[in-house]
């Protein structure tokens, strides 16, 4: 694989949080109550995760985002900051309280609540204040835990600057033709294809989307359609603890290979190997990689 001396320029907009992570014996099914044994705090938010792991790979990382006036959003911008993403458009809102996503965990599975909170307060203003760096970026790095008119308007600016796109479809939502056409990249969920696209018919979306449309599971698999085939490729490691932000790691690691002009294929070994680490460690962002420690 090629890793050139330069930094790539990405600019991150999406979500920010703090993951609370509830371990029980089993997940709770309707109108059940469990008593959780413990829980843990981490950093966390879809775009964050991507910011740092993005950052810790070599890249020079801007971050826009939106938090509330609060200690939780402080500390969110702090660990920010001490990851070398830069913060300069990470907007405080009075009007909501920083998100918090609520898991509940139980022998390596997992259910999500997202309450997304400040981040739904990211407007159009705060994307046009940034669109100086948006306009020098190499690549765009979106998700799906910010408004959608928002995802939308940033997508229309930065292709009206010829920039390029890469999409972490998750939370799985339906997204138009317009957002599909536009973007260089899509990650997505095996369990989320037909949420994301209307419908289930896979051979047909992996074809019309070839070389762009990269689809994952728990096992840290990701197939795709080169024009030719389909390629699938696995790196799960046996000692897999943390399955939360493999999705957000697996795009960083795709994203940096990608900004340094290596091959499709490669692209997806390199995102595997990045989110194969981040499994070994508790949190999102706790054990995502640094690029020395990979080459």
């Amino acid at each position: 694989m090629n890793f050139s001396s330069e930094h790539p320029k990405i600019v991150v907009i999406g979500s920010c949080s703090l993951d609370l992570i509830l371990y029980t014996d089993k997940i709770p099914s309707c109108n059940e109550t469990v008593i959780a044994g413990h829980s843990e705090n981490f950093f966390g938010g879809k775009g964050a995760n991507q910011a740092v792991g993005t950052a810790r790979l070599g890249a020079s990382v801007h971050f826009v985002g939106c938090v509330g006036i609060d200690p939780l959003g402080q500390q969110i911008m702090r660990n920010l900051v001490n990851e070398n993403v830069n913060v300069g458009f990470v907007y405080e809102t009075d009007q909501e309280a920083t998100g918090i996503a609520y898991v509940t965990s139980c022998n390596g599975d997992f259910s999500i609540v997202v309450d997304p909170a400040s981040n739904k307060k990211l407007t159009e203003k705060q994307i046009d204040d940034a669109e100086k760096y948006i306009h020098s970026a190499s690549l765009i790095l979106l998700q799906l835990e910010i408004p959608m008119e928002i995802i939308e308007y940033t997508i229309a600016k930065a292709k009206s600057l010829g920039k390029m796109i890469g999409l972490y479809a998750s939370p799985g939502a339906k997204l138009n033709d317009h957002i599909l056409d536009q973007v260089d990249f899509i990650v997505a969920r095996s369990n989320e294809l037909s949420v994301i696209f209307g419908e289930d018919k896979r051979e047909e979306i992996f074809k019309k989307y070839l070389n762009k449309l990269f689809v994952r599971d728990e096992t840290n698999s990701t197939i795709y359609f080169d024009g030719t085939e389909m390629k699938y490729f696995r790196n799960e490691h046996e000692s897999m603890v943390y399955k939360m932000g493999m999705g957000d790691a697996f795009t960083s690691g795709f994203a940096i290979a990608l900004c340094h002009k290596n091959t499709i294929e490669d692209c997806v070994k390199f995102g595997n190997l990045v989110s194969s680490k981040v499994s070994l460690g508790k949190g999102a962002q706790t054990a995502l990689p640094y690029l020395k420690d990979l080459i």
